[in-house]
């Protein structure tokens, strides 16, 4: 829906009056195209800005983070299964997009940026997070709160906001973004990327605790089973935000509180996950007699399919409406391409 607001003079024009900075403007002198290139310029460099200073958190990460032994082929080839789970679902997400297909450079750029724009959340987390536990439990009276603080209001909304960020930089922009469902594609690839490189720091870092190589190895395989049922919650959160940042794309009116609404959705779920799994798995555990991985298996397929389920039910929601209103489209067409009757027809 554009936006209605319009000044008065606008208004009332007939279309007679030359308008330009008087209510209306566009590039015609030089000094406009000056104003219009510096803007551009400044939008650009802030771009390159924030990517470089991705880049540059990642790389330390390599040097001095641990990051580098995900080079070694063994944990290289655990990291590329540990996203095999998310990557098959943010395919389906995909697949389940009714609209034209998204090209594959866009979505290549979009998972770069979200394994990129993950060193931002893991930066913030730390900087900001001991900070916010211990206000939280009150400074050590109460740690659980704490936690959950931590998770609430630092862990769901950076790590949701910095996914969203990697659609919004580049993908968000392009002409090939043309429908509210893309939003929820990209989402999903984002996801993806941010899952991918949050899944080669603890393989590494586990591999690295090892005593030795062997112990390092079955470490970082124990790890890989883990990060795989955990990395498709990262798809499934940010494709929520990114359905709410394509319908933002075409409401600009409302696109403001549409965004927040959200990431509000995707950090609850996300803060929420990262709560109950600390719990949840270790009671099953307890109440059913089970391995606590088997507790830990199933709740990340209950949670998962739960959210996973309404997501979809919101993708098919729109494939309906989308159906619905191509088949509008058509049906003039389709009755006046009827054959008029003869008189031999009854």
């Amino acid at each position: 829906m554009a936006d209605r607001r319009q000044d008065p003079v606008a208004a009332n024009d007939d279309g007679s009056q030359d308008l330009y900075e008087i209510v209306d403007w566009e590039v015609r002198s030089l000094l406009d195209r000056i104003a219009w290139f510096c803007y551009a310029a400044l939008v650009y460099s802030l771009r390159v800005i924030v990517v470089l200073a991705a880049i540059a958190i990642l790389v330390s990460q390599f040097v001095v983070g641990g990051l580098g032994a995900v080079t070694n082929p063994v944990l290289g080839a655990f990291t590329v299964l540990s996203a095999v789970p998310a990557l098959v679902l943010a395919g389906y997400v995909w697949y389940m997009d009714v609209t034209t297909k998204e090209p594959l450079d866009l979505l290549v750029a979009t998972f770069v940026l979200g394994v990129l724009f993950a060193s931002f959340a893991g930066v913030v987390n730390t900087e900001i997070g001991p900070t916010v536990q211990a206000i939280g439990s009150g400074f050590g009276l109460v740690p659980v709160v704490g936690t959950v603080a931590y998770y609430f209001l630092v862990v769901g909304p950076v790590e949701e906001g910095v996914k969203l960020l990697s659609v919004r930089l580049v993908a968000y922009r392009s002409d090939q973004f043309d429908a509210v469902i893309n939003g929820a594609v990209y989402g999903a690839v984002a996801g993806l990327g941010f899952a991918t490189i949050e899944n080669a720091l603890y393989i590494t870092q586990n591999a690295d605790a090892g005593v030795s190589a062997a112990n390092a190895i079955m470490e970082a395989g124990s790890v890989t089973v883990l990060r795989s049922l955990a990395g498709p919650g990262h798809v499934i959160y940010s494709a929520f935000a990114g359905y709410y940042l394509g319908l933002a794309k075409f409401n600009r009116e409302h696109a403001g509180p549409i965004v927040i609404k959200g990431l509000i959705v995707a950090a609850v779920i996300h803060a929420t996950y990262n709560t109950l799994v600390g719990v949840v798995p270790a009671v099953l555990s307890v109440v059913a007699g089970v391995p606590p991985l088997a507790g830990f298996l199933v709740f990340v397929l209950v949670y998962d399919g739960l959210f996973g389920a309404l997501l979809l039910r919101k993708l098919n929601t729109y494939e309906r409406a989308h159906k619905q209103a191509h088949s509008a489209d058509l049906a003039p067409e389709a009755a006046d391409s009827q054959p008029e009757l003869t008189e031999f027809d009854p």
